[in-house]
């Protein structure tokens, strides 16, 4: 089992953690809002919280899920922020959404350089990479960066022209974009032959397909990755699925791997943890990797 966090990243950092709750800066501007597993004390006051931060989230007592912002007259909603380094030279639109997100998730970072080194690394040209649940688009760019087909699922529209966007300002193009139910996608691709060299999933421990389709993670994984093992390529691969959900330790998820995925070339697990300025380690979600191609720095 590994534990990964990114290398620094300007435009990104993590301050404090603490009371579950998590500060941290996105380029010029730095956010509270609520984590999970943060359960032990803020290395700063309530107090020096307040005076750090640009925008605060405060959840909907009616909703375990939505909630409000609370900003200071300097804040500008949306903005952008840079990801430049391990060959990615990306661009990001952040936006302050009633659900605590703001467009990226910086412990992926680490997932965005292994996507791109391992397209980079096969000697084939124009692999088919397959983005599943694949939010505002991190992992989609780094693959077209790198030169892959990419294909983009999710279910909900609006994200998916916040992904066009940031397509857009990272200076890529040529994404295929589909609003759809990932379940639903795999299978009908499954039924057309298609194969894919990368297959990449995020998926979320609940939500909705665009046509209603009811997503349940503890229900629906185990026969979704068992899809996913079929629609891989058989000679050129690589896949990454990560889970942030309280129940799913990175020892099921072993567990699930080897049971649909069978022995796998390269395969990394464990998870994943950004660590703030007070040198406390936030976990943010467990992982599984595998290629048929071991990167050079492993």
């Amino acid at each position: 089992m590994q534990l990964i966090t990114p290398a620094p990243w300007p435009d990104y950092e993590l301050i404090d953690s603490g009371r579950f709750a998590k500060l941290e800066r996105f380029g010029p501007y730095v956010l509270a809002r609520p984590e999970p597993q943060a359960i032990w004390d803020k290395s700063l006051s309530d107090e020096e919280w307040v005076q750090h931060a640009h925008a605060t989230f405060t959840r909907d007592r009616q909703s375990p899920e939505r909630g409000d912002w609370h900003t200071k007259p300097t804040m500008q909603d949306p903005w952008t922020v840079a990801f430049r380094q391990q060959g990615l030279d990306l661009t990001f639109k952040l936006a302050l959404t009633t659900f605590k997100h703001v467009g990226i998730f910086p412990e992926q970072a680490n997932n965005w350089a292994y996507i791109h080194d391992q397209i980079r690394a096969f000697d084939i040209p124009q692999l088919k990479v397959l983005n599943l649940f694949a939010y505002t688009g991190g992992a989609s760019l780094a693959a077209r960066q790198a030169g892959a087909d990419v294909t983009h699922v999710d279910a909900v529209k609006p994200i998916i022209s916040w992904a066009r966007e940031n397509m857009e300002q990272s200076g890529l193009d040529n994404i295929r974009w589909v609003v759809d139910d990932a379940v639903k996608f795999v299978k009908r691709e499954l039924r057309r032959g298609n194969r894919y060299n990368g297959i990449i999933l995020d998926p979320p421990a609940y939500g909705r397909g665009p046509g209603g389709e009811k997503w349940v993670l503890e229900e629906q994984l185990n026969d979704l990755l068992k899809a996913c093992a079929d629609l891989l390529d058989d000679t050129h691969f690589f896949f990454i699925i990560n889970l942030y959900s309280l129940g799913f330790s990175s020892l099921i998820l072993d567990n699930l791997m080897r049971q649909t995925a069978g022995p796998v070339p390269n395969a990394e697990w464990g998870e994943l943890f950004l660590t703030d300025t007070y040198l406390k380690r936030l976990p943010l979600g467990v992982f599984y990797r595998f290629s048929s191609v071991p990167l050079l720095n492993e």
